[in-house]
């Protein structure tokens, strides 16, 4: 009895996770944020982020460090991964999201590149879980 139980909330839980199907207009998201959230931080801080990707539950971040902000990349990560978890009902269900962190205070040469459209490498990659027991 009890392994039929911890079987049937597992399987429930997974169901639960299929509810991520629904398709998202990135676009319309990003601009959203840009004018509620990012302008904010971008003049404030010198930081900017966008939503590349969503699926299955775990959306993308990128996000590019300027100079005035001072925080290292863990915090960075945590801090911007609810940050859009929490501003768009439509990530409010999600489980994880994955940060890409391009730091151009570190590398000014990066600055550069972005502003003319090409994207340099990551500086670092993080990964954020929004709820404990996901993973046993």
């Amino acid at each position: 009895m009890v392994i039929y139980k911890r079987s049937y909330i597992s399987s429930l839980l997974w169901h639960s996770f299929c509810l991520f199907s629904i398709v998202m207009n990135i676009e319309e998201i990003n601009r959203k944020h840009f004018i509620e959230t990012d302008m904010f931080y971008r003049v404030g801080y010198g930081l900017s982020s966008k939503l590349t990707n969503f699926s299955n539950g775990i959306f993308s971040i990128e996000v590019v460090i300027g100079g005035k902000w001072s925080k290292d990349y863990n915090t960075t990560a945590q801090e911007i991964a609810y940050l859009w978890k929490n501003t768009h009902s439509e990530l409010g269900k999600s489980i994880g999201c994955k940060i890409y962190i391009v730091d151009s205070r570190s590398y000014p040469y990066k600055q550069a590149l972005l502003l003319r459209n090409v994207k340099p490498g990551f500086d670092a990659k993080k990964g954020i879980l929004f709820r404990k027991g996901y993973l046993n």
